[in-house]
């Protein structure tokens, strides 16, 4: 982990980067289906947040518009060997300066039951009740900006 590059945006290649790593974490290693996983939010529009080290994608987010004041972050991923070093924090960070320069009032999660401590660490709050989406149980988190 010597060169650190986080690039956020909507180019072919962090579209790329961000399916590899969302392939090796949550289709491999999870075991989520293909076609859940990759979905029609995955367009040329899609704005991707990419962490790597080098040349090689470690962690990703995804940022989704829902209407003019909300927006949705989602397929937070880090590769496995690269967990436990903040890694998914910065990714999400970046995305949430992104919505404050958009003017987005309030950021949504749909997160893993499992990693809502994680957003909760970053400011989010639990909405609702847990659910169950793919097949895993979830949750929904939000915060105002």
């Amino acid at each position: 982990m010597e060169d650190l590059r986080l690039e956020v945006g909507t180019a072919v290649h962090l579209r790329a980067a961000s399916s590899y790593i969302r392939m090796r974490v949550f289709v491999l290693e999870k075991s989520l289906a293909l076609t859940d996983e990759f979905d029609q939010n995955d367009t040329a529009e899609t704005i991707y947040s990419v962490l790597f080290d080098g040349n090689l994608p470690v962690a990703t987010a995804r940022f989704l518009f829902e209407t003019d004041e909300v927006a949705r972050i989602g397929r937070v991923a880090t590769l496995k060997e690269y967990r436990g070093k903040q890694l998914g924090s910065q990714v999400v960070k970046a995305l949430e300066a992104l919505a404050r320069k958009k003017q987005i009032k309030q950021i949504v999660i749909h997160a893993e039951l499992t990693a809502a401590e994680f957003y909760e660490n970053l400011g989010y709050l639990r909405v609702g009740q847990p659910y169950e989406e793919d097949g895993v149980p979830c949750i929904t988190l939000d915060k105002g900006l």
